[in-house]
């Protein structure tokens, strides 16, 4: 009664047959039970519907923030949904320091990939990373391409950028996978960091982006100069 069904219909539904209940009936006996959120979910999972959309709105916690602190020396940082970097360490101004002065509104990782000269000089293959990053971000962000953030930042790199606009245009799509990628700094070198991805289980709508050292490849001890120097 205070989930608005029948008795009958409610004794199908937990001897589990085909009768293909709707979201809303769901939430209406998640509500009527009190279900907490994570229960809410579990129970739509198992009645064949996906959890609602994360909010695209990002405040970084305080406890992230501590764990890209915690890498230390290791460059990392946050991004939200549409890749808005959120927040970062010192170790990635280190090894980025446009993070720092960049304008909030152009502080996003695929912007800044086809937008900033200086993202071109610390990336020697840079060709291939931003055609790379842009078919995962095809991937990642696909699912939200009716919300307006998405429209906004799309529109603004196909107007601003060639390069962006051809490659929008092959609509290559591709999953993230960790993998060895190549930075630059003059008078440190070239540095040969494995690429990392890793999301929050308590904050769904978070990245983490971290760079490691490739082992035995020299990169170790140039990273390590690199942040010195900028500390």
């Amino acid at each position: 009664m205070a989930a608005g069904v029948s008795v009958t219909w409610y004794t199908w539904l937990e001897q589990g047959r085909e009768i293909n209940p709707s979201r809303q009936v769901l939430d209406a006996i998640s509500a009527a039970l009190r279900l907490t959120p994570a229960e809410r979910d579990y129970v739509r999972s198992l009645g064949g519907h996906a959890p609602e959309p994360v909010p695209a709105d990002v405040e970084t916690p305080a406890h992230v923030q501590r764990f890209l602190d915690a890498l230390g020396g290791y460059p990392a940082f946050a991004i939200g949904p549409f890749w808005d970097i959120t927040a970062w360490n010192s170790a990635y101004a280190a090894l980025y320091p446009n993070i720092a002065v960049t304008a909030e509104a152009d502080r996003n990782l695929l912007w800044l990939m086809f937008m900033d000269p200086a993202i071109r000089e610390l990336l020697p293959d840079w060709e291939n990373d931003s055609s790379r990053f842009l078919a995962e971000f095809r991937a990642e962000a696909g699912s939200r391409a009716g919300e307006p953030a998405y429209s906004t930042l799309v529109d603004r790199l196909r107007a601003a950028s060639g390069h962006f606009e051809s490659q929008w245009r092959r609509r290559s799509v591709q999953r993230f996978t960790s993998r060895e990628r190549r930075f630059f700094r003059a008078g440190i070198g070239e540095m040969r960091l494995e690429h990392h991805q890793l999301a929050p289980v308590d904050v769904p709508n978070i990245q983490i982006v971290a760079y490691l050292p490739v082992p035995d490849s020299g990169a170790a001890e140039r990273l390590a100069a690199l942040v010195a120097g900028a500390g």
